[in-house]
């Protein structure tokens, strides 16, 4: 409200002041046609103003505000992948029965491009994750993620995650799955109803886990080339991936 009436009060302002030199303009040079004839001119000539202002300029300035926040954005999740992600990923995988079924749309090698990354996202979403909490280590998962909860609060508090929702919903995914695991004294000999239910979090963490991770190899296949060889020579996935380059 308060914005709104000092705009008012600003245009009010500036319409006086216009008035005021064209009466000056007026009573200096008595020319009164042609200060109208030169104010409808001007008045003319508006609409084409809006027009560009509005349908160019303005459209540039939003692509590069865009640009600049989806910088902002990919440097918090590169934040998050590595403090928490890539480790993340590595814990997960192990809980899933089979998981060769979708392991292998995950290889991402140097000459992916970025319709293969989306094909492969497209892929984990579509696949029917077969989890089975027992399988892994749910005490260490526990663990590494009550260490982490701090550092991913600090990520939901960012404004700048406000415009990406599918890293919102993991992030609430992840925090939700260690809420579960850090509320339970022990994480072993626990009912198989209450398995069923941890296998439901970590699912859905993981499914979306990995579809933010792809999108993120495909930002630095793009844009960082140097640290795109680094992940695809540490690719949990990839049995043949070696660190070292020969």
């Amino acid at each position: 409200m308060k914005l709104l009436t000092w705009q008012v009060t600003a245009g009010v302002i500036l319409v006086l002041v216009s008035a005021i030199f064209y009466l000056v303009q007026i009573n200096v040079f008595g020319r009164v046609e042609d200060t109208f004839f030169y104010m409808l001119q001007d008045l003319a000539f508006v609409p084409v103003q809006v027009l560009l202002v509005t349908l160019f300029l303005n459209e540039l300035f939003k692509k590069r505000e865009k640009a600049e926040l989806q910088k902002k954005m990919n440097m918090v999740i590169g934040a998050f992948f590595g403090e928490v992600g890539t480790e993340l990923v590595k814990l997960l995988m192990v809980f899933e029965d089979g998981s060769r079924g979708v392991a292998s749309r995950l290889v991402f090698t140097k000459d992916w491009t970025g319709d293969e990354f989306t094909a492969a996202i497209k892929d984990v979403r579509a696949h029917d994750f077969a989890i089975d909490t027992r399988r892994g280590d749910l005490a260490a998962l526990k663990g590494f993620l009550t260490e982490k909860r701090a550092f991913m609060l600090g990520l939901l508090e960012n404004p700048n995650l406000l415009e990406h929702e599918s890293f919102t919903e993991l992030l609430w995914a992840v925090f939700h799955l260690t809420e579960e695991l850090s509320r339970r004294d022990g994480v072993s000999g626990l009912p198989a109803t209450d398995y069923e239910h941890l296998g439901g979090d970590v699912r859905r963490a993981y499914s979306l886990l990995l579809s933010e991770w792809l999108a993120y190899n495909s930002h630095l296949k793009a844009d960082y080339p140097y640290i795109y060889s680094l992940v695809m020579r540490t690719n949990p996935f990839d049995p043949d991936a070696r660190v070292e380059v020969g």
